[in-house]
């Protein structure tokens, strides 16, 4: 079972893209311009364009899910905060940034308020409200 969530292991990596399908366009790129520097030909130039049009598009798949995730993320901690902040912050939710909601998702529930509270009035970053989280709360089901 793994260690408790905290800053300094929370990032989490997806195998199949960051360890197979990176290197492998990273490989194709480079090896289409090796074959493309060697021949000089009509289908050197293909190869090359394919590679780069390949690269280009998983990087673009995933920023998109990573796009829909936060804004899934953002839904879940408006709606999280709107059942757990006292009544005169609630007003305030809509102030909040994607990136705060986004760092807040990790805060327990009995921290929220307060934190919430302080990301609003000092205008703390992503990575501050992640820094000042004493309970984390895992988040285990993120891309």
């Amino acid at each position: 079972m793994p260690s408790e969530q905290n800053l300094s292991n929370h990032a989490k990596y997806d195998p199949p893209f960051h360890f197979f399908l990176i290197p492998m366009s990273v490989l194709f790129i480079i090896y289409s311009s090796v074959h493309l520097y060697r021949h000089l030909d009509r289908y050197s130039v293909l190869l090359l364009a394919v590679a780069i049009t390949g690269a280009a598009a998983l990087f673009k798949f995933r920023i998109y899910s990573l796009k829909v995730q936060d804004r899934i993320i953002r839904l879940e901690e408006r709606l999280r905060l709107a059942s757990l902040l006292p009544e005169n912050l609630r007003s305030c939710i809509d102030e909040l940034s994607t990136d705060q909601l986004i760092g807040l998702r990790f805060v327990s529930d009995a921290e929220l308020p307060t934190l919430a509270k302080r990301a609003l009035d000092e205008k703390l970053s992503r990575k501050e409200i992640k820094k000042a989280i004493v309970n984390w709360r895992a988040d285990d089901f993120r891309v």
